[in-house]
């Protein structure tokens, strides 16, 4: 393990921690026992304390043991949308000794059934809006339970200045399902949960990752495992009770999951939640809420920053914003740390890690880079063809090791013998990411490793020539792909999305010339094409895939 970083390394942090032994559940039994009054979830404007919270996630428990005949070690299915719900779900899952399997809520009945046939999940939690995605599955019997939940019901006390949106205002329905269950019908059932058995190392969480080929794969993580990344996110960031999250990353997703819904009750700190992304409603809430914390994707931060009016807002309760997923555009760092005074906090981690794996120290930062291996974690740059370790500066796969990394896929030893790889007698987790270490010790992520773009037979790395895009003054977002060229094997291609001022004064060949003077020739995009919006998922990430595929070109 390179030693290099630790000239850099935070002062007063040990360079390693224990992973705590307990469970997540412990978490919100401490924080509910220190702050029972304290607003554990600001839901636009209404609150759920931490008694409340702990209360229904018990009452829940109690009904999934006794009345679902949901067991220890049990997979439930959790679909919905940022919500208390969501949080009260998971917890109640958890306390009922059980696994939480969460699921994008933009996700089809072909990809739920590859969800419920994969886990083997009886039960789920979902929000009235995506019932009729599970119609089928409960009518055939696959699904044996569903408990519905309404966002509406948790507006109770929420200003009627600041209405949410129609679809979170629908009031209760009745979904049709077979077998389905109102939410405040499970809890006025009142069941007790019988005494907690699960142990910091019981599987807790079953997340499905889609990786670069075939189906989604799930992730077994472990309380442990998620303990760890979660202790080592705030000890590096110094986070504490009184910290103000502002909670809009999907909670499906190990982004939301762990900084919007994880670590703020293991702080007992408030996490502002919306459900889905609105800038606008993103920074009244921040203005009005002092949220000192946001985690986001860069694409995320880019939207709000430019959004009209932004100057209007009272941002200076904004002490850390951080992310991942993605590099921050040079521009963009420039803007945030000229205008706002803020050092976006960069970093890395993976849904098989748990989220938090690297990052940078945030008393010396680097822009567009993944930093440093946080508290024991140990990452390697490797040949991935031979697995030979490789020296400073050349580009390689990366491969870790760590106590937030999962077991391993769940039920699919082939994956785990392509996924792991061993280094010296110890075992790595193979990332699938392509990067370099400088002589610091910091890393940086060029590319997945299949997105590499191969012309003429140069290697080009899209995130290098979106990066040197975003410094063009026209250009709002860019996404590049290789396309098919018969000359050329593959040639680059971009496609931008422009800013509202710019309308027609930039033509392609002004944005080819423009970068011809910036970067190698090979590098340059030979086409460029202007679109209206760029796909996302929902955590922010452009889908740079689905745009390669409706190029021609699977990657």
């Amino acid at each position: 393990m390179r030693q290099s970083h630790y000239a850099f390394w935070p002062k007063g942090l040990p360079r390693e921690i224990p992973a705590p032994r307990t469970t997540l559940y412990f978490n919100l039994e401490v924080s509910a026992a220190r702050y029972p009054d304290k607003a554990a979830i600001v839901f636009y404007d209404a609150e759920v304390s931490y008694a409340r919270l702990k209360r229904e996630a018990d009452a829940l428990a109690g009904y999934l043991q006794r009345c679902a005949g949901v067991g220890r070690g049990d997979r439930v299915l959790l679909f919905s949308q940022n919500c208390p719900q969501f949080v009260i779900a998971f917890y109640a899952i958890l306390r009922a000794d059980a696994v939480a399997v969460p699921v994008n809520a933009m996700s089809t009945p072909d990809e739920l059934a590859h969800y419920l046939e994969d886990s083997g999940a009886r039960v789920a939690f979902a929000s009235q809006e995506l019932c009729p995605r599970l119609a089928g599955f409960a009518a055939d019997g696959r699904l044996e339970r569903v408990i519905v939940h309404t966002y509406s019901d948790y507006l109770d006390g929420a200003r009627t200045d600041h209405e949410p949106p129609d679809w979170i205002r629908a009031p209760r329905q009745d979904t049709g399902l077979p077998d389905a269950v109102p939410w405040y019908g499970a809890l006025a059932v009142g069941a007790q949960p019988e005494p907690a058995r699960a142990q910091a190392d019981d599987l807790c969480l079953l997340p499905y990752t889609s990786g670069t080929t075939g189906r989604p794969k799930g992730c077994r993580h472990t309380h442990a495992t998620l303990g760890a990344a979660l202790a080592g996110s705030q000890l590096w960031r110094g986070l504490h009770a009184e910290s103000v999250i502002l909670g809009v990353a999907p909670m499906f997703h190990m982004l939301g999951m762990q900084n919007c819904m994880n670590l703020p009750i293991l702080l007992g700190a408030t996490v502002v939640v919306l459900p889905r992304w609105d800038r606008e409603a993103a920074a009244r809430l921040m203005a009005e809420r002092r949220v000192s914390v946001w985690s986001a994707a860069p694409a995320m931060v880019v939207d709000f920053f430019a959004q009209p009016g932004i100057g209007g807002f009272d941002l200076s309760s904004l002490a850390l914003l951080c992310g991942g997923g993605a590099p921050m555009p040079q521009a963009v760092h420039a803007m945030l740390a000229d205008r706002y005074g803020i050092v976006f906090n960069e970093a890395y981690g993976l849904t098989e890690t748990a989220a938090f794996l690297h990052c940078n120290p945030l008393a010396r930062g680097k822009r567009q880079c993944i930093g440093v291996p946080t508290f024991g974690v140990d990452t390697r740059v490797i040949d991935p063809g031979t697995l030979q370790e490789l020296p400073d500066g050349e580009v390689g796969e990366l491969v870790t090791r760590g106590s937030q990394v999962m077991l391993g896929y769940w039920r699919q030893p082939q994956a785990d013998q392509e996924a792991f790889v061993s280094l010296e007698g110890r075992r790595y987790f193979r990332t699938g990411d392509l990067g370099r270490v400088d002589e610091d010790g910091y890393f940086f992520v060029t590319d997945r490793l299949k997105r590499m773009i191969n012309a003429s037979g140069y290697k080009v790395w899209p995130a290098e020539v979106e990066n040197a895009l975003y410094e063009h003054p026209a250009v709002h977002e860019a996404c590049v792909i290789g396309v098919p060229d018969s000359c050329r094997g593959e040639t680059v291609k971009a496609l931008l999305v422009l800013r509202p001022q710019a309308g027609e004064q930039t033509s392609e060949a002004a944005v080819i010339a423009w970068a011809r003077q910036r970067m190698a020739a090979y590098k340059v995009p030979r086409i460029v094409e202007f679109v209206e919006s760029l796909p996302k998922s929902n955590t922010g990430k452009i889908l740079w895939r689905q745009l390669q595929e409706e190029a021609g070109r699977s990657p």
